[in-house]
C-alpha cells in the first residue's frame, strides 16, 4: 500500500508540473505586441508599408509578395510561414535567415511570440 501511495503521488508532481508548464496563448496580448510591428507591416489589407504586408502569411512562402522589395537573403529563403517559421523567425531574424533586411533584434520571450503568433492568425485571416 506504502508504494502505491508513493507511485501516486510521484505521478501526481509530474500531472501539476505539466499543467503548470502549458499557459494559455493570449491574442488581446497579442495585438499589444503587434504595437512593436505595426509601423511597417499591415494586417488588414495589402498596401504600401516599409515592410510586407502580413495579409495570408499563413502559408505563403517567404519573399514571395510582388509588390515588395525583399532582400536577396529573404527572396532566396525557402521558408513557408507557419507557426514554428514564425516562432523562429521572431526569436531571431537574422540568424534565421543570415542578411535579411528586417531591422527586429528579436523577441526573446516564448510566451510573447506565442501570443504574437495567436493574435496574426486572427487578424490576417483574408
Amino acid at each position: 500500500m506504502k508504494s502505491l501511495v508513493r507511485q501516486w503521488s510521484v505521478a501526481c508532481v509530474f500531472v501539476l508540473a505539466d499543467a503548470n508548464a502549458v499557459q494559455a496563448v493570449d491574442p488581446t496580448k497579442g495585438e499589444s505586441l503587434y504595437e512593436k510591428c505595426h509601423a511597417c507591416h499591415a494586417i488588414k489589407q495589402q498596401g504600401v508599408t516599409l515592410g510586407p504586408s502580413l495579409v495570408g502569411i499563413f502559408g505563403r512562402k517567404a519573399g514571395s509578395l510582388e509588390q515588395f522589395r525583399y532582400s536577396p537573403a529573404m527572396r532566396r529563403s525557402s521558408l513557408v510561414w507557419d507557426d514554428a517559421t514564425l516562432d523562429s523567425f521572431l526569436t531571431d531574424p537574422q540568424a534565421l535567415v543570415p542578411g535579411n533586411r528586417m531591422p527586429f533584434a528579436g523577441m526573446s520571450e516564448k510566451s510573447d511570440r506565442d501570443d504574437l503568433i495567436a493574435y496574426l492568425h486572427k487578424a490576417t485571416e483574408q
